[in-house]
């Protein structure tokens, strides 16, 4: 696909958006997206390396995940995997997923360039296609859980194909970025809209199709849904914007990350 093929939005709106719909939004859109997502961010995301988020926290400096040696670890939404063959370096045995077979293209081409193998599964985080118990840790770093209409059962989903004790850690955009419009600049400091409004945002194609489509919960939503699925919440990780990172991406910038958090990481055991 190239970006000819991307459904120019006609309309934004806060609309509720089942599973099906925006499962078929967001595989078509980063299907299309694969190509410019890497070529924007391929050089700070690295080809078999591990960055949480934005705020470039590292894997190999906080150690979220714990000691993976001998572990089977499933990557819930990968991407292209990067995080996955760096995992393989640390002695773990990685599965990695993604809704997408453009982003799952790069993550081929990811191992054809380090010669790091794993296995690639194309799946949707609300149906995995894996048996019971099968992992003892699984994890996403932005992957799958904003993009899903009901989160509540990706996490009962994670709670299933993991052993008792199991470790799940997800980050998303920090809740609180809801409120606050998309922008880097000093346009990003000023609520426009509720915190507590749940409706999904949607971009749409001129026949009412939509294209886009992220989901939100608060802190108190994410919580529940973490419980309700078994787990303990362990840790719920806030990082800082480190000193001297001006690399902006998105809507996140130094500018608003010396005043806001801009990603939150759950860390959790499951009971």
């Amino acid at each position: 696909m190239t970006s000819e093929d991307r459904y120019t939005p006609s309309a934004i709106g806060r609309i509720a958006t089942g599973s099906a719909a925006s499962a078929r939004a967001n595989r078509h859109w980063w299907d299309v997206d694969a190509d410019d997502y890497h070529a924007e961010h391929g050089q700070f995301l690295g080809v078999a390396d591990f960055v949480w988020c934005p705020e470039n926290l590292r894997e190999e400096d906080v150690r979220l995940l714990g000691d993976v040696r001998g572990r089977r670890v499933l990557e819930v939404g990968a991407g292209s995997a990067m995080c996955s063959r760096w995992l393989v370096g640390q002695g773990a045995r990685p599965v990695a997923f993604d809704l997408s077979a453009g982003m799952l293209r790069h993550a081929r081409s990811g191992a054809e360039r380090t010669g790091i193998e794993l296995p690639l599964v194309q799946a949707e985080a609300e149906y995995l296609p894996f048996t019971d118990g099968c992992f003892d840790v699984a994890f996403t770093a932005f992957g799958a859980v904003p993009f899903v209409a009901d989160s509540a059962r990706v996490m009962r989903e994670v709670a299933r194909v993991l052993r008792p004790g199991g470790r799940w850690v997800f980050a998303t955009n920090h809740p609180t970025r809801w409120a606050f419009p998309d922008d880097p600049g000093p346009g990003g400091l000023t609520v426009t809209m509720s915190y507590f409004d749940r409706r999904p945002y949607v971009e749409y194609a001129d026949d009412g199709t939509p294209t886009y489509v992220e989901h939100h919960r608060t802190i108190g939503d994410r919580v529940r849904e973490i419980v309700a699925a078994g787990f303990r919440l362990v840790d719920l990780v806030e990082p800082e914007w480190p000193a001297g990172h001006d690399q902006e991406w998105g809507q996140w910038s130094p500018l608003r990350g010396a005043l806001l958090p801009g990603t939150a990481i759950y860390v959790c055991e499951l009971s």
